[in-house]
């Protein structure tokens, strides 16, 4: 995937391979060669690259000069891990339809968390001049953004960069603590306990707020007590187990779905029956264990498919993007049977 002919020699010359010889960006090389109307480039620059050129024996092929013209139909979409993970890999279907709905194509590249990947990626569409880029990560959290995302338009999906630099869109943690919160109070309980992670997050501090703020307008006193610190994952319910029983809790509301898993195993071992004896409600909606507990876990669901929607509608001008802060996007409750 690059935008490169052959040179004199025979081998493929990239707009790279200008660039690193010009001391310039790629984006620098590519408004250049394809003399882009109403950019800013110095004489001394110009002239760089058009040596360069010269001397690589560089020719721009046909794609390149379609691209251009601004006739692109491509979005980039560069992710740290999400093609490989069971649920946040909707990120990339959501985009991926939203796209196709508008006439343009996804380019998708997983990096791994490699930095080297990554920077090499970044430039690969910058070469092919996407429309833009949307750029993600596996779980919610703030991130530096690289330098190369500030050459063209780009959206953050499933994370932020301090001082609202770029756009972007993530979920709406505080809602879906409220909202995983409001189900169990509805049920009837008043007294529910909190498992929340250790890690510091976005997914920690928003979840515990929204559970907070339903407790509060319900009427029901937030008691600190009844929130549990643990990992984010089976071990973590499970390990909680017997301190949620001491706290005489009748619902618990989960950090995630595996905290609930865990949490399924202990409540078990200690002869409870659920929701008969303690309701359990998840968060994540992580369909290969909320689905196929016994009972099925009643959770929140991470919006993955329409976070990676709303970041090409964003991108593409259809939506306005907030003018403080990234745009939330609602958490919806997955009712079963736990509650």
């Amino acid at each position: 995937m690059s935008t490169s002919e052959h040179g004199r020699n025979g081998s493929s010359v990239t707009m790279r391979d200008v660039a690193k010889i010009a001391g310039v960006s790629v984006a620098t090389v590519s408004h250049v060669v394809n003399d882009k109307a109403g950019v800013r480039i110095g004489e001394d620059a110009r002239r760089r690259v058009h040596e360069a050129v010269i001397e690589l024996g560089y020719r721009p092929n046909a794609l390149a000069k379609t691209l251009s013209q601004g006739t692109s139909r491509f979005i980039g979409l560069v992710a740290d891990a999400i093609a490989t993970t069971p649920f946040a890999g909707q990120i990339i279907h959501g985009a991926q339809d939203e796209a196709w709905k508008h006439g343009y194509v996804l380019l998708v590249a997983n990096t791994d968390g490699n930095e080297a990947a990554e920077n090499e990626a970044i430039a690969m569409m910058l070469e092919h001049q996407v429309h833009g880029i949307l750029y993600s990560t596996w779980f919610h959290r703030e991130i530096q953004v690289p330098e190369a995302l500030h050459q063209t338009d780009t959206v953050l999906v499933d994370c932020f960069a301090a001082g609202n630099v770029l756009p972007a869109v993530v979920p709406d943690e505080e809602q879906g603590g409220r909202t995983a919160t409001e189900e169990l109070l509805a049920a009837g309980h008043r007294r529910i306990a909190f498992i929340n992670t250790t890690t510091p997050s976005p997914a920690q501090t928003g979840r515990l707020a929204g559970y907070r703020s339903a407790l509060e307008a319900a009427g029901a006193d937030f008691d600190e007590s009844l929130v549990f610190p643990a990992a984010p994952e089976q071990e973590g319910g499970y390990a909680a187990t017997s301190a949620i029983l001491e706290s005489k809790a009748t619902a618990v509301f989960c950090h995630n779905d595996r905290v609930a898993m865990g949490l399924y195993d202990g409540l078990r071992e200690h002869g409870l029956r659920i929701p008969e004896d303690v309701a359990v409600m998840g968060f994540d909606n992580q369909d290969v264990i909320a689905a196929h507990l016994r009972p099925t876990l009643s959770t929140v669901a991470l919006p993955h498919y329409e976070l990676g929607a709303a970041g090409v509608r964003l991108l593409l001008g259809l939506e306005p993007a907030p003018e403080s802060g990234p745009q939330l996007i609602a958490c919806p409750p997955i009712r079963r049977h736990s509650i």
